[in-house]
C-alpha cells in the first residue's frame, strides 16, 4: 500500500492540480477575446507552422497535441469551417488525411503570437525568477520522462 501524503504534500499536490486546470484555462480565454482562438486552436496552429509545407498527417498532429484522434478530428472540423486549416486525403494510403494551414491560418498565429507570449510572460514566465523557471522546466521534463520514454519527444 502507497504512504499516504503529507499535510504539506497534500497542499502542494492540490496547489499543482490547481495549476494544471487554470493556467490552460486563463491562456485560452486570453486568446479567445483578444483573438477569437482558443489554447487548442493556437496549439494546432503552431504545430502546422513548424511542419515541412505547414502540413501534417492527423494522427501525427494529435500525438505532437496529446489529443484523442477524435478530439483532434471534431478540433480541425470546427478550423476547417473558420478558414485556418484544410484537411486532404493522404496521397500514398486514401485512408489517412493531413491537416493543412491555410494563409488565413498563418495570418491569425501571426497576429495571435505576440499576445499569447505576452499572457504566458504574465502569467508564468514572469511570477517566477529565472532560476525558478528553469527549475519548472527541468521539473517537467523529469516528470514526462517518467510518464513515458517516448513523451518528451511527443510535446516538445
Amino acid at each position: 500500500m502507497a504512504a499516504w501524503l503529507t499535510s504539506e504534500q497534500q497542499i502542494d499536490w492540490r496547489a499543482f492540480l490547481s495549476v494544471l486546470s487554470l493556467l490552460p484555462d486563463q491562456f485560452s480565454r486570453d486568446l479567445q477575446a483578444e483573438h477569437g482562438l482558443t489554447l487548442s486552436d493556437y496549439e494546432i496552429l503552431v504545430r502546422l507552422s513548424e511542419a515541412d509545407g505547414r502540413s501534417m498527417r492527423m494522427s501525427e498532429l494529435a500525438e505532437k497535441t496529446l489529443s484523442s484522434r477524435s478530439r483532434l478530428t471534431h478540433q480541425i472540423d470546427r478550423m476547417v469551417e473558420s478558414g485556418l486549416v484544410t484537411r486532404r486525403v493522404c496521397a500514398d494510403d486514401k485512408r489517412g488525411y493531413f491537416a493543412e494551414m491555410t494563409d488565413a491560418g498563418w495570418e491569425k498565429l501571426v497576429e495571435a503570437a505576440p499576445a499569447h507570449v505576452a499572457s504566458v510572460r504574465t502569467h508564468l514566465v514572469d511570477v517566477l525568477s529565472c532560476d525558478e523557471f528553469k527549475l519548472l522546466g527541468d521539473i517537467s521534463k523529469k516528470i514526462l520522462d517518467s510518464l513515458d520514454d517516448d513523451s518528451q519527444s511527443k510535446v516538445l
